[in-house]
């Protein structure tokens, strides 16, 4: 079995990066073709959003995402002065089709948001191995970027994830309710065929080892951006499409919490072409799940195995490699093979790899139920999760510090995995608190759907529960407690310090969300600003001035006046998401106030800082900044 490569190589001075394709047989270098000068298409995509890298089946083809060419542009008043020693035959007018367009060098060119500012254009290239020639498939609507593609049956045609960018396009990346459709185009004809529904959003599409079906994830347009997603199956001869899972409102205990995933692993179909495996969150878990495609039931493998974070890394022949960590232990590698249909809970996993706890750190999950006064009046009932992380090691009647970390998203969730940033705070002597509120991902789409319009309110009343309750309960120093969040974790934090005051004495956020009123004209997701707030969201509405007062009012920027914690801001410069100006925003604020406050600016870093720096520049000043305002 062959294996393709993308290799690039940065261009020196004003030269542009060079990209290569590797053809690789087992460990020999077979060929190597230059993309760059063969010059028919922009840079290749390699993010999981869009790209792929797909043989077809007879191995001579090669199909990929790039960027569309675009034609040479220049300014209006831009001349290149003739070299010297050329001649006159030298300098004389190009060729028509590398002229450059005048007027065309400052033209604005939408791109799909936070981590995807260099793709606009999609387009979807082959790449003849044997002719080392490439073709960029036509018949695609202009109106589609297309990416996750692969071979159709038969290598007929190409199948892929079409997302409409009209009217403009929004960010893409964490957002699964983007509108988009499953989409085949022929080679032989350019005819171009949706295969799906157009009024949904899809992504993930896997076709069977016997070519006869496709499953992928759906989920509604707009609303949150994360959601209990329902598994579908197209029939490629049928031409049937069925719905293997629904989306789960509650999940009941011991039962299918329903599909919280970014994506399908890409190996998850089982040998018999019937059954599917994924990794889904089960509350503050994560576990693996087997779905049988044909009776629509889905069986836990990794049940009666040590409770933590699963996830399958692949599946091959029925021989599955999953990954394995909890909040005190880093990942492992575990194997099984997959029993017979039916025999599914037989499963035994083997240890591939094994990685020894890190001493001193005990851990727990603990649930809540909000009080009576604080249940939602439609989605009454729900309840919520908290991990809670504490040194096991000290004198006795020690009471350590507490470091309280909401998530973001708001519609994610922590899983009961390895996290380095709570395992170090925690050997340095610190409890950490990961509370799941409600809107939290793996506790049903109702509790997704109970915080839209209570953002700043329900999560923030949630965290200062649990906060209050831990302290009740464990062997805590109530004195000594802090914040640390990002994103909405970071929305989150500000909210408390500022309604909360006398339970918190340090705060740190990363590129927190702190004005959603001045946030929704600058992010790549205007729809969050609105949709959180419990607005509708159209994207050729502005909101109206009691909207304004509304997006205001459940900001954290509300309550400045009221915080007296001592706040580090740590803001990425490059930060579509939530652009930096919200920080800036929030730091001149308690600046006017007289709070102590520090601001860190990382350039070249988007919203998550994971730039190997501003990662490791930003855990120390954390970590320090804890300390010290603590005086641990």
């Amino acid at each position: 079995m062959l294996k393709a490569v993308l290799r690039k190589v940065p261009g020196k001075e004003k030269e542009k990066e060079k990209q290569f394709l590797e053809v690789w047989d087992q460990n020999r270098k077979v060929k190597s073709i230059d993309l760059t000068a063969l010059d028919k298409h922009g840079s290749v995509y390699d993010d999981d959003q869009f790209g792929c890298l797909a043989w077809s089946h007879s191995e001579t083809h090669l199909l990929y995402v790039a960027e569309k060419k675009r034609p040479k542009a220049e300014s209006f008043f831009q001349s290149k002065a003739p070299e010297l020693g050329t001649s006159d035959e030298d300098t004389g007018h190009p060729k028509k089709e590398d002229a450059p367009i005048k007027g065309e060098q400052f033209v604005y060119h939408e791109d799909w948001g936070e981590t995807l500012s260099t793709r606009s254009v999609p387009v979807l290239c082959v790449l003849d191995i044997e002719g080392n020639s490439i073709s960029v498939l036509e018949g695609i609507p202009e109106h589609l970027s297309p990416g996750q593609a692969f071979w159709s049956p038969e290598d007929t045609g190409v199948v892929f994830v079409g997302w409409w960018h009209d009217p403009f396009r929004l960010g893409l990346r964490h957002c699964t309710n983007r509108r988009s459709a499953l989409f085949y185009v022929d080679l032989t004809g350019g005819r171009c065929e949706l295969l799906s529904e157009d009024t949904r959003a899809v992504w993930s599409p896997r076709l069977s080892p016997d070519g006869c079906r496709i499953v992928y994830l759906e989920n509604n347009v707009l609303g949150p951006h994360q959601q209990c997603s329902q598994l579908r199956m197209y029939d490629w001869y049928t031409k049937h499409t069925s719905t293997v899972l629904e989306a789960v409102p509650r999940q009941a205990w011991g039962a299918f919490p329903g599909i919280y995933c970014g994506a399908l692993p890409g190996m998850c179909w089982a040998a018999d072409s019937r059954r599917i495996l994924l990794d889904t969150a089960q509350r503050s878990q994560q576990d693996v799940f087997v779905v049988d495609t044909a009776t629509g039931t889905a069986t836990s493998l990794t049940a009666d195995s040590p409770k933590g974070s699963w996830s399958v890394l692949t599946i091959d022949r029925d021989l599955l490699v999953a990954r394995f960590s909890t909040p005190s232990c880093p990942p492992m590698l575990k194997v099984a093979v997959l029993p017979a249909a039916g025999h599914e809970a037989q499963t035994q996993w083997i240890c591939l790899q094994d990685a020894p706890p890190v001493p001193g750190i005990s851990w727990g999950i603990r649930t809540l139920q909000p009080p009576p006064e604080q249940e939602h009046p439609q989605y009454g009932g729900l309840d919520f999760d908290a991990i809670l992380m504490r040194p096991s090691e000290g004198p006795a009647g020690h009471k350590p510090p507490l470091v309280v970390m909401p998530h973001g998203g708001p519609h994610s969730v922590f899983t009961a995995g390895w996290m380095l940033y709570p395992a170090a705070l925690c050997r340095v002597g610190f409890a950490v608190l990961l509370v799941n509120y409600r809107g939290s991902l793996g506790f049903g789409q109702d509790s997704v759907d109970s915080l839209p319009g209570n953002v700043g309110t329900q999560d923030v009343h949630d965290v200062q529960l649990c906060v209050e309750r831990v302290l009740q309960e464990e062997m805590l120093d109530a004195s000594r407690v802090a914040l640390v969040g990002g994103s909405h974790g970071g929305f989150l934090a500000c909210h408390l310090i500022g309604q909360f005051p006398d339970t918190y004495h340090a705060c740190v956020v990363r590129n927190p969300v702190v004005n959603i009123a001045s946030m929704v004209a600058t992010t790549d997701i205007p729809d969050w600003c609105l949709t959180e707030t419990g607005l509708p969201y159209k994207p050729d509405a502005l909101p109206d001035p009691a909207q304004w007062t509304e997006m205001l009012h459940k900001s954290p920027i509300r309550y400045v006046d009221w915080v007296r914690a001592p706040v580090l801001l740590m803001l990425g410069e490059d930060d579509q998401r939530v652009p930096p100006k919200q920080g800036l925003e929030y730091y001149r604020a308690l600046k006017a106030r007289g709070v102590p406050t520090r601001l860190l600016w990382y350039p070249g870093n988007n919203h998550a800082l994971a730039g190997v720096e501003a990662e490791a520049d930003g855990f120390m000043n954390m970590a320090l900044w804890l300390l010290k305002h603590l005086q641990c």
